[in-house]
């Protein structure tokens, strides 16, 4: 029985963590009966429950990463991994404030010597 991630968001912190527990003692087991070399036919499943363990453990990540931005939201600084990774050249790039400030002796050239009429 293959694992949905959509039914696996609607799960509870500690139903996941139960789920992983089971999946991978189910793997621990499959594991054990390809040794063994018993029953030849489980051993595609082997594949199957090492995805359904992939798929429980991003859905536990993704909703960790949920939680730590809503925790960041007011935040005055977020963690790296949190912020966004556009390029090098937009991370650095001025801000909009940045760019419209004006420096002391901007201000007063413009205010000594206004444009002409």
């Amino acid at each position: 029985t293959k694992v949905k991630a959509y039914e696996l968001r609607t799960k509870s912190k500690t139903d996941l963590a139960k789920q992983l527990e089971d999946l991978k003692q189910e793997l621990q087991s499959l594991r054990v009966q390809k040794v063994s070399g018993s029953n030849a036919n489980k051993l595609p499943k082997i594949t199957e429950v090492r995805k359904s363990i992939a798929r429980v453990q991003t859905v536990i990540s993704q909703t960790q990463r949920d939680q730590l931005r809503l925790y960041y939201k007011a935040a005055k600084y977020v963690p790296l991994d949190l912020r966004p990774k556009k390029t090098r050249a937009i991370r650095r790039r001025m801000t909009a404030f940045e760019r419209t400030r004006k420096t002391v002796r901007t201000l007063k050239k413009l205010k000594h010597f206004p444009q002409r009429k």
